[in-house]
Parts: C-alpha cells; sequence; structure tokens
C-alpha cells in the first residue's frame, strides 16, 4: 500500500475526503517526525510505538575493497508493533 492508497482508505472509512485525509495524514506524519526529533517516543496503545535508538559507532568492511572502514554512531527511528497488531497479523 502507497500513500495514496493509504488515504483513499482512510477517506472510505472515516467518511472523510480525500483531501482531509491527505492532510490529516500529513499533520500525524510532521507530528510523529517532531516528536522523534526532539527524542520523545510516540506510544500508540494497541498499534505501536514510534522510538529512536542510538547505534553505537562500529567497525565495517568496504565490500569492493576489503579495507576496514568507522561506520559513525547513529540515531535510527524505530517501531515496536503493539499486541493487537501483531494479533491482527497473525
Amino acid at each position: 500500500m502507497n500513500k495514496s492508497e493509504l488515504i483513499s482508505a482512510i477517506a472510505e472509512s472515516s467518511g472523510l475526503t480525500k483531501a482531509d485525509s491527505g492532510r490529516a495524514l500529513d499533520g500525524f506524519i510532521a507530528a510523529v517526525t517532531q516528536a522523534l526529533s526532539a527524542g520523545d517516543t510516540v506510544a500508540l496503545v494497541g498499534f505501536g510505538t514510534y522510538s529512536v535508538k542510538e547505534r553505537a559507532e562500529r567497525k565495517g568492511r568496504n565490500p569492493q575493497s576489503g579495507e576496514e572502514i568507522t561506520i559513525k554512531a547513529a540515531k535510527t527511528p524505530t517501531f515496536k508493533a503493539g499486541k493487537s497488531l501483531k494479533d491482527a497479523v497473525n
């Protein structure tokens, strides 16, 4: 499912127009992005939790030359599915 298909599904299930559904989805994405940028987590009970994890600096290899390189530390957004979502998928 891509973004336009998701907007159509939201519009169909909520009774909103596609334009309103698109703005609502864009607002949700912006709010989650802003919260994660600030270091917060976003917990949606039954659906899942968005959070940021820190990855430590580590050693790796250049696949072309085989030379050892250092991969910088990074912050990575993560999503952990909630029980209701896991149950629905299984």
